[in-house]
């Protein structure tokens, strides 16, 4: 795949400051962690900020967060330039996405005592599920939940203990990090299948413009295509994500 050439008129509506900012979300593992030696921010999402600085021709600055809801905030209120988001509509007002280059899955986590047997089951009253406030899987719930309780808590590590302690009947997250838990210690068990894809892209600000979005859209196409996602995945030992398939842009 060719690479793209961005014109020089158009990397100040990504680096209005002279640096790109990119805002790093800590609490989805999949896509970046903290490097056990140095503590750096490393992960897919990472090596993406980095790539599109290059293409830019401008330094990177990393904007680190614990949790979803504090990286997006920082791109809509532009206190980052880009950002690494599941795509949803309630994450929609003040930024543009790319198409997404990871897919996801969304899982449920129950003690291993649960009747809980299948996805299907979890959506009745009596029933209360813990999610990361302001996660894509919390957003997703909050929408097709109709009998169930939702329990928001303050990140995945709080959601995922509330189960392991009978807090609640189930909790919901990133079906790597699920599978992580339950290898960690006996206690719990990973439903079967999903019951949502989380597409991650990237985002940036509203204000920056269609013509921008096109640029970091096409940049996004053009790092599945050639391979770099799937690479940076197999790098980072990541098996809880798939490249997401290759979307028709705009002519």
């Amino acid at each position: 795949m060719t690479q793209q050439q961005i014109a020089p008129a158009l990397v100040p509506a990504f680096a209005p400051t002279g640096t790109l900012r990119a805002s790093i979300n800590l609490g989805n593992p999949v896509l970046a962690n903290r490097d056990p030696v140095g503590g750096d921010p490393v992960g897919v999402s990472v090596d993406l900020a980095h790539a599109f600085g290059r293409r830019l021709g401008v330094p990177v600055e990393l904007v680190v967060f614990e949790k979803a809801a504090a990286s997006v905030d920082a791109v809509r209120t532009e206190k980052a330039d880009i950002g690494f988001f599941a795509v949803d509509p309630a994450r929609s007002e003040g930024l543009r996405f790319t198409t997404p280059y990871v897919l996801i899955e969304g899982s449920y986590l129950v003690p291993d005592s649960s009747e809980l047997a299948d996805n299907g089951q979890v959506d009745r009253e009596g029933i209360r599920i813990s999610v990361g406030s302001g996660s894509a899987y919390d957003l997703f719930l909050t929408r097709a939940i109709e009998h169930a309780e939702i329990v928001r808590l303050h990140g995945a590590a709080p959601a995922l203990a509330a189960a392991r302690s009978r807090e609640v009947e189930v909790a919901a997250g990133i079906r790597q990090l699920l599978e992580a838990e339950a290898r960690r210690a006996p206690g719990v068990r990973v439903l079967p299948g999903r019951f949502m894809v989380i597409q991650q892209a990237m985002g940036i600000p509203d204000v920056r413009g269609a013509a921008a979005q096109d640029v970091l859209g096409s940049f996004v196409e053009e790092m599945k295509a050639d391979g770099f996602v799937s690479d940076a995945l197999e790098r980072h030992g990541v098996d809880g994500a798939v490249v997401a398939p290759a979307a028709q842009l705009p002519s």
